[in-house]
């Protein structure tokens, strides 16, 4: 048998299961099958005109060359504003760096850090990213499963009994992709606590939901609770979400002064500075009217109560009520062991997800992609017509089974 060519490191990970199932959601619908994609964590609204405008307004001034690798100084006074803006944190410039999307941040910050055997602590449920790019950089993901009954979040003993001499992060994702859960005051507190019996321990937020929240509060962060924290912290956020800006692809990481170097110097010989008419738009989006944000939460919050209602209501199926992020994550424990019409056994919430798309053409995200079973994901960033239509297939399959 020949060698692989291909390097250990890119082997042993795997494609991202939610664009897995967008992509044979898509075939499906390209073979001219009925789909409901509820799979696509993305918004789909547009990007707000005014974003737009300075972005067009770049490149009219020739704004197209290369930036300074950590992003141009416009975007970077801008999110020193906004953190300090929304979030009560205080960074200089030269502790930020923006990145090509918050994925390439978090990819690079491991890349940075880790050394062969190196741990990494996450929550489960996680962002399918996660464990993936912690083993593409010779780590070891630690996963620690947070029940439903848990709210789906960490506590304190957990965490103190996953450290170790090699741990080097715990990752917090507040709002959660998939679940929604988010973390208060008084929990950031308390596992800020066992963090400080371990300072060979760093942190790394991504706060990409941070702003599609329910309540009408705002999403605290770790630091607001554990200041002492800071220069173990890594904060990671971006444009994506909150804008509805997926394809600029304009992220940032906020921290300590040698990661943020660190960072720099990598990227430097990887990626280089990401787009300037992108990060044009980014601080546009930053600096500029912040109305679209809360009308588009506004909007999630109606799909969200309607979708949650719809699906609470098929026997067999439950959801806890998200914070934020725009998901359901929703319990399927009931439709484990029943038959489906062909005669076969739903055995697991793969098969679930399965028989959903080839019974009723209604594709989602099977738990197992983000460590806790037995769940399906469903994203409401998507028309509330998609939905019901989603939802009324989705009971149609389940009422089929015996």
């Amino acid at each position: 048998m020949t060698e692989s060519r291909i390097a250990e490191r890119v082997r042993r990970i795997k494609p991202s299961p939610s664009t897995s199932a967008a992509d044979r959601a898509n075939e499906l619908r390209r073979q001219g099958q009925s789909i409901v994609n509820l799979v696509v964590g993305e918004p789909d609204f547009d990007t707000p005109a005014h974003i737009g405008r300075a972005a067009a307004a770049a490149i009219e001034k020739g704004a197209t060359r290369y930036t300074l690798m950590a992003g141009t100084v416009e975007l970077r006074q801008a999110i020193v504003a906004k953190l300090e803006r929304e979030n009560g944190l205080r960074y200089a410039l030269n502790e930020i760096i923006a990145t090509s999307g918050a994925k390439s941040a978090i990819y690079s910050a491991f890349a940075i850090t880790l050394q062969a055997g190196d741990e990494v602590i996450i929550p489960a449920p996680y962002w399918v990213s996660y464990p993936d790019m912690v083993l593409a950089n010779d780590g070891t993901p630690v996963t620690l499963a947070c029940p439903e009954s848990a709210g789906f979040k960490l506590t304190p003993a957990q965490l103190e009994a996953a450290i170790t001499p090699r741990t080097r992060w715990l990752l917090i994702n507040s709002p959660s992709n998939p679940t929604g859960a988010s973390y208060t005051l008084d929990e950031y507190r308390a596992l800020a606590e066992v963090l400080a019996h371990h300072p060979q321990v760093l942190v790394m937020t991504d706060d990409i939901y941070e702003h599609i929240r329910f309540d009408g509060q705002r999403t605290p962060h770790l630091l607001n609770a554990a200041p002492e924290l800071r220069e173990r912290t890594l904060a990671i956020n971006g444009v994506s979400k909150t804008y509805a800006m997926t394809g600029w692809r304009i992220g940032w990481a906020a921290g300590p002064r040698d990661l943020v170097q660190a960072l720099d110097t990598l990227l430097s010989q990887s990626t280089g500075n990401c787009c300037s008419v992108s990060q044009a738009a980014a601080a546009a989006a930053l600096n500029g009217d912040q109305g679209f944000v809360t009308e588009s939460v506004a909007v999630y919050r109606q799909r969200r109560d309607r979708t949650l209602a719809r699906i609470n209501a098929i026997p067999g199926l439950s959801c806890r009520a998200p914070d934020g992020a725009f998901y359901l994550y929703v319990n399927c424990a009931g439709l484990i062991g029943k038959t489906t019409p062909m005669g076969t056994q739903l055995a697991d919430d793969g098969e679930v997800v399965m028989y959903l798309l080839d019974r009723v053409g209604v594709a989602v995200v099977a738990g197992t992609a983000y460590g806790l079973s037995p769940y399906f994901r469903l994203s409401i960033a998507t028309s509330i017509e998609a939905l019901d239509e989603g939802c009324e297939r989705i009971a149609r399959a389940v009422a089929a089974l015996t």
